[in-house]
C-alpha cells in the first residue's frame, strides 16, 4: 500500500508518551508499506531530525507553523463551531501544504494523528480514505478530568460549551472516517456508546521498545529501603490529581504498615503543588531525569493511583518491561488486559490500593512473580514490532485491495 501519514508533531526525540507511540507505529507501518510522512513543526523545532524518518519513509515534509491566539469568547470561540483545542490547529498554510501533497500524489490511505488534523478532511478530500489514530479519546478524556478536578466556575463554564462542540465534532469525524484506531476496549467502547454505534474501531494498545526497555540497560540494585515509584509528566493533570489523591488518602494508610517506605516522583515540568509533596519526609521530587531507567530498577514497585483515563499508559509497560511491578487502580491500567495477580496488582479504594502495595513491598516471592509475568507480558505481547504489525496487517486486510480513493 501507498500511505500518507499525517502528524501534529515531529515525534523525535522519543521523550513524551505520545511521541513514543507515533515513532513506532510510523516505522512499523514503513517496514510494510510505502510510507510519506507529512509533519507539523512547532514554532521550526526539530525539523532537523529529518534524517532520522528518511531512513523509512519514502518522502518527509516538515511544516513549520505558530498556534494563532486563543480566540476571545466574544465573539470568535462562541460563534466557531469548532471546539477551540480543534480551533487552535486550524492553519491555512497547513491545509494547503496537505492539498498541494494530495494533488501530486494518490494514496489508498491517510493515517492521521488525532481530532486536531481530522478537521483537514471533514470539508476538503472527501473522496480519500483515512484512518484516524487516537493517542485518546478526548471528549472521553476531558468529562473523566472534569469530574475529578477542581476547576474554578468560570472555566467549568467554559467546559460544558467545549463538551457541546467536542461532542459533535466526534460525531462528524465518525461519520467521515474510515476507521479510528485506539488505545484501548475502554476507549472503543466510549466511542461506540456514545459517539457512534457503526463507526469501524481497530484497538492498537501502547506498547515498550524492548531494545531500550530491558533489566540489563540498567544494572543498579533495588534500594535498601522499601522504595515505591511513580512516573510521568507532572504537568498533566490525571498524573496530577493522582499524586492528590495519593497523598491525600493513601500514603498514610501505606506508612503505617511500611513504616521506612521511600516514593519517588521522577517526571518533567512538575507543577508546584507537586513540587510541593517534596517537602514531606521520605518523598522525593525529581522533575525531569535524562534517563529513566535506573529509578526503575532501584524501585521495589511503580504505584499508578490514576483515577482520570485516557492516555497512552506507557508507564506501566516500561516498568513491566524493566522488571519493576506495578501495582495499579483498574482504569490506570485499562486496555493492556492485564491480570490481577498475575502480571499486575489491582486496587481502586484508597484503603485496598495501600493494602496491595504493602502487600506486595513485604512479600519478596509475590514481587518476584509479578515481575518475571510482567516481562513475559510485556515480550509476548506489547512490543511496539508486534502491535506496529498488527496494525499494518489490519491496514493491508481493510484497504489494500480497495481502490484508493472512496467512489
Amino acid at each position: 500500500m501507498k500511505m500518507l501519514v499525517f502528524y501534529p508533531y515531529i515525534p523525535y526525540p522519543i521523550d513524551r508518551g505520545t511521541f513514543q507511540r507515533t515513532f513506532h507505529l510510523l516505522r512499523a507501518l514503513a517496514r510494510d508499506h510505502e510510507v510519506d510522512l507529512l509533519a507539523l513543526a512547532e514554532n521550526g523545532e526539530n525539523m532537523e531530525q529529518r534524517p532520522i524518518f528518511e531512513t523509512f519513509c519514502r518522502q518527509v515534509e516538515f511544516v513549520p507553523f505558530e498556534h494563532p491566539k486563543w480566540q476571545r469568547l466574544i465573539p470568535g470561540r462562541l460563534l466557531n463551531p469548532l471546539p477551540s483545542n480543534v480551533a487552535h490547529w486550524t492553519l491555512p498554510h497547513v491545509a494547503a501544504a496537505l492539498r498541494q501533497r494530495l494533488e501530486r500524489e494518490s494514496y489508498d490511505l491517510v493515517h492521521v494523528c488525532d481530532l486536531v488534523l481530522a478537521q483537514y478532511f471533514v470539508n476538503a478530500h472527501r473522496k480519500q480514505r483515512i484512518a484516524v489514530d487516537r493517542s485518546r479519546v478526548d471528549l472521553q478524556f476531558q468529562l473523566m478530568e472534569h469530574a475529578r478536578m477542581q476547576f474554578p466556575l468560570k472555566t467549568r463554564l467554559l467546559r460544558y460549551e467545549s463538551y457541546a462542540k467536542l461532542w459533535a465534532f466526534e460525531r462528524k469525524i465518525a461519520r467521515r472516517a474510515d476507521l479510528e484506531v485506539v488505545c484501548g476496549p475502554d476507549d472503543e467502547t466510549f466511542l461506540h456508546r456514545h459517539i457512534s454505534r457503526e463507526m469501524p474501531i481497530k484497538v492498537i494498545a501502547n506498547g515498550v521498545d524492548l531494545d531500550y526497555f530491558q533489566p540489563d540497560a540498567a544494572p543498579d540494585a533495588r534500594s535498601e529501603k522499601p522504595t515505591v515509584l511513580f512516573c510521568g509528566a507532572m504537568d498533566y493533570n490525571p498524573n496530577i490529581d493522582a499524586l492528590r489523591w495519593y497523598f491525600s488518602e493513601i500514603d498514610e494508610r501505606l506508612r503505617r504498615l511500611v513504616p521506612d517506605l521511600e516514593v519517588v516522583v521522577v517526571g518533567k515540568a512538575p507543577v508546584a503543588e507537586v513540587r510541593a509533596h517534596g517537602d514531606r519526609s521520605g518523598v522525593t521530587v525529581t522533575g525531569g531525569v535524562p534517563d529513566v531507567r535506573p529509578y526503575y530498577r532501584r524501585s521495589w514497585l511503580q504505584i499508578v493511583p490514576l483515577r482520570i483515563g485516557g492516555g497512552t499508559r506507557l508507564k506501566i509497560v516500561e516498568s513491566m518491561a524493566m522488571g519493576t511491578p506495578v501495582v495499579s487502580t483498574t482504569i490506570g491500567a485499562q486496555g493492556l488486559d492485564l491480570r490481577h495477580g498475575g502480571d499486575i496488582l489491582l486496587a481502586d479504594g484508597a484503603e485496598e490500593f495501600a493494602q496491595e502495595t504493602a502487600r506486595a513491598l513485604q512479600d519478596a516471592s509475590l514481587r518476584s512473580r509479578i515481575e518475571d509475568a510482567g516481562m513475559k507480558t510485556a515480550r509476548e505481547r506489547l512490543s511496539w514490532p508486534m502491535l506496529g504489525k498488527q496494525l499494518s496487517s489490519f491496514y493491508e486486510d481493510r484497504f489494500g485491495g480497495a481502490e484508493k480513493c472512496r467512489a
